[in-house]
């Protein structure tokens, strides 16, 4: 095989940045949309923040084609859970059949994953379920390989009872943070609003998000890079 196509032929994969974060009434979950396959980006917009039900979504990283199928199992596994029991799953529910099948599939599947929502008994809940199928409760969760860059910024930046907005905001510059350090996660900022008044997604295009140290303003064309360059020789 040609190894300059080595890459167009490896899985897809969302090297990623996934973040869940609960706030005072509900949770926020936000994401990045690289996927990558190798060293080629396959698709800058994907969505990485798949629905389960009304109440519950999930962040997806690692494997594209992975996460997907564990995605399309537990949604029928849910949606025959709300037939049997008349009401919908509870955020804890949906995250213990994600947690099952992840443990259940942990020598075949190379996904690492979150589960949040809102529901009427616990309120806006986050769990973690990375590779492995273990599952973690937590007040916030990060995945995905733009995660190794945000544990401090969280240590620091994360409080209790935050608002809606800031809650928000505090998801998209972490995002943001990560895309500027790892070449894995790109493109634009997705994030989920879920709380006792249903759900609403945000869109943060590319341009409109904080530039960090040493990161280029967007440009139109490599033409407007080289053109606003120096013509001057290097000097060494």
């Amino acid at each position: 095989m040609d190894p300059s196509m080595a890459d167009l032929n490896s899985p897809h994969s969302m090297g990623t940045t996934i973040i869940g974060v609960t706030y005072d009434g509900g949770v926020i979950l936000g994401a990045d949309s690289r996927t990558s396959t190798g060293m080629y980006v396959a698709n800058r917009a994907s969505d990485k923040i798949t629905q389960l039900t009304d109440n519950v979504y999930l962040c997806r990283s690692g494997s594209a084609a992975d996460s997907q199928v564990v995605a399309d199992y537990v949604r029928y596994h849910l949606h025959q859970h709300t037939i049997s029991l008349g009401q919908p799953a509870t955020v804890k529910v949906a995250a213990n059949i994600v947690r099952q099948i992840s443990y259940n599939n942990k020598n075949m599947l190379q996904t690492g994953m979150i589960v949040g929502g809102w529901d009427k008994y616990e309120g806006g809940k986050i769990y973690g379920v990375p590779l492995g199928g273990t599952i973690i409760e937590q007040p916030f969760a990060i995945g995905g390989s733009g995660s190794s860059y945000l544990y401090g910024f969280f240590d620091q930046a994360w409080k209790e009872g935050m608002t809606k907005d800031e809650a928000e905001k505090l998801v998209v510059k972490a995002v943001s943070l990560a895309i500027a350090r790892d070449g894995a996660s790109g493109g634009v900022v997705r994030t989920v609003i879920i709380n006792s008044e249903g759900v609403t997604r945000n869109f943060y295009p590319g341009d409109s998000l904080p530039l960090w140290h040493e990161e280029l303003e967007p440009q139109n064309s490599l033409l407007d890079i080289l053109s606003s360059s120096s013509s001057e020789p290097m000097v060494t």
